[in-house]
């Protein structure tokens, strides 16, 4: 599966019809968490049930595509079906109960009510939301897939502008040559990362690079009226700075993440969870900025595409441990050198980056993407692509 995006062009009455059919798909989603909560006990099958009460009772939601209030079902019951989840798995902390939406921002058709031109560069959406033809901008060339091939089409509202992303049902794996080389990673804040080779790449701090400018459009935002349209301007404004920043950090974290890949058969990364990570209100802002999760999603998704083997490796005592003699060695975040008793002299990152790689090549004979903990001999728990990374598979032997 591929995701293509494209810039939607159209008129204000367009985009007040997206917005409607948005808020409708909100409202789906809702009532059916509600239903819910009523109910105890019930399924997705008793959920699509109450979507077709929802459609006779309320006319606004029977203008809505059938398969579009079926989509919002299905967000909702996917998000109880986290919440189980993680529950069985004693995931610790809170566990994701479902929540209500407040200001969702996209809606989902799957395979009816929209058609694309002959020459895929427009699509009509045919339903009762009068939505109608929107013109698509972007670099994409729809014309190289069949339509059966598109399995749905997503409107997503952002503050500058509506995006229509299209689910693209093809083979997305390259063949490449095998280089021979691996490679261990360790993210730091300083450095973006340090590998085990002693090479680093700088960390951009695209936030702190525009931090000065947010706090002056907050500032805009501050001094208008609240509820005026000036100060919806100013939001819409603040909202465009983060879109930027946010862009900014994930298209370093794929370039990166695609460079490493294509140039290594085996990356070695380190297993952390972010979550845990931020509750340091003192680093927080900082790993935030750094973009380690997108990093690590990118790495897994391109180690899939390109077939290379990502594996991520337990961090525990990665810095502290040498990598020639294993003795423990304690040090703070502030010391930045490794000196052990056996005379090894290192930077700390290349210490712990080759630390890294150490424990992913003590696996052995396996492929893809796995999760490896040094003090599980050997059994390994698989790392499924798109799932929340604090939360892992079953392990497997």
């Amino acid at each position: 599966m591929i995701l293509l995006e494209f810039k939607a062009k159209g008129k204000t009455t367009q985009y007040s019809a997206i917005n409607k059919a948005i808020r409708t798909a909100q409202f789906v989603r809702n009532q059916s968490i509600r239903y819910w909560m009523d109910s105890r006990g019930v399924g997705q099958k008793e959920l699509y049930r109450h979507n077709t009460v929802l459609r006779a009772e309320f006319p606004f939601v029977k203008a809505l595509n059938s398969h579009a209030c079926q989509a919002a079902v299905e967000r909702a019951y996917n998000s109880i079906a986290r919440f189980f989840d993680n529950c069985r798995k004693s995931i610790p902390g809170l566990k994701g109960y479902p929540k209500f939406k407040k200001n969702c921002r996209s809606v989902e058709y799957k395979t009816s009510d929209w058609a694309l031109s002959s020459t895929r560069k427009q699509i009509t959406f045919t339903d009762k939301k009068e939505i109608g033809k929107l013109k698509l901008k972007g670099t994409w060339d729809l014309n190289f897939y069949q339509l059966d091939q598109i399995k749905r089409v997503r409107l997503v509202r952002r503050v500058d502008g509506y995006y229509v992303q299209f689910l693209v049902k093809v083979e997305n794996k390259v063949d490449v040559q095998p280089t021979g080389k691996t490679i261990g990673l360790d993210v730091g804040i300083k450095e973006f990362y340090t590998d085990s080779n002693g090479n680093t790449e700088p960390n951009p701090k695209f936030y702190q690079a525009g931090e000065q400018r947010l706090r002056f459009k907050q500032g805009r935002v501050y001094r208008k009226k609240k509820g005026s349209a000036n100060r919806k301007k100013a939001i819409n404004k603040l909202g465009r700075v983060h879109l930027k920043i946010s862009r900014q950090r994930e298209e370093h974290a794929k370039r990166t993440a695609r460079c490493v890949i294509q140039s290594h058969d085996l990356v070695a990364y380190e297993d952390l969870r972010i979550k845990n990570l931020v509750k340091n209100h003192c680093l927080a802002k900082s790993i935030n900025d750094a973009g380690w999760y997108q990093f690590r999603k990118w790495i897994e998704y391109f180690g899939i595409k390109f077939g290379r083997i990502t594996v991520a490796v337990n961090p525990a005592y990665t810095s502290q441990n040498c990598s020639s003699c294993s003795y423990k060695v304690k040090k703070s975040l502030s010391t930045r050198t490794h000196i052990c008793q056996c005379g090894f002299v290192l930077d700390r990152d290349w210490n712990a980056a080759i630390n890294i790689l150490n424990r992913a090549l003590s696996t052995v004979g396996h492929t893809g993407t796995w999760i490896c903990d040094p003090n599980a001999s050997g059994d390994l728990a698989s790392t499924i692509l798109g799932a929340n990374l604090f939360q892992q598979a079953e392990s497997v032997k």
